[in-house]
């Protein structure tokens, strides 16, 4: 399973909110079907294959480049695991875990 925490924005544009063109990017992702989760800074996806990953953050990227976004910067982190197999949830449960420890 493969992590993949990306952000797409926008440059060139007249218009200080990027709401329009983050939502044209989350739609991509939404039409894909991966689990994801929209964070207020990027999204985080899990993705079966790097590949799969890599393709909806291609869409993503293209669809603020459609909505007319003159120039796009995209960042894109990605955990790759193989040890064992982890979900988004399961990294958030152990630092939680740790923290009730002490």
């Amino acid at each position: 399973m493969f992590i993949v925490e990306f952000s797409v924005v926008p440059l060139g544009t007249c218009d200080t909110s990027v709401s329009d063109y983050v939502s044209k990017a989350c739609r991509e992702v939404d039409k894909s079907g991966v689990k994801y989760i929209l964070t207020p800074m990027s999204t985080i996806m899990e993705a079966d294959s790097l590949d799969g990953a890599l393709e909806v953050v291609k869409r993503a990227h293209e669809a603020v480049v459609r909505a007319g976004a003159g120039r796009v910067i995209t960042s894109i982190k990605i955990d790759d695991r193989r040890d064992k197999e982890r979900k988004m949830e399961d990294k958030v449960d152990v630092i939680k875990a740790k923290l009730c420890e002490d």
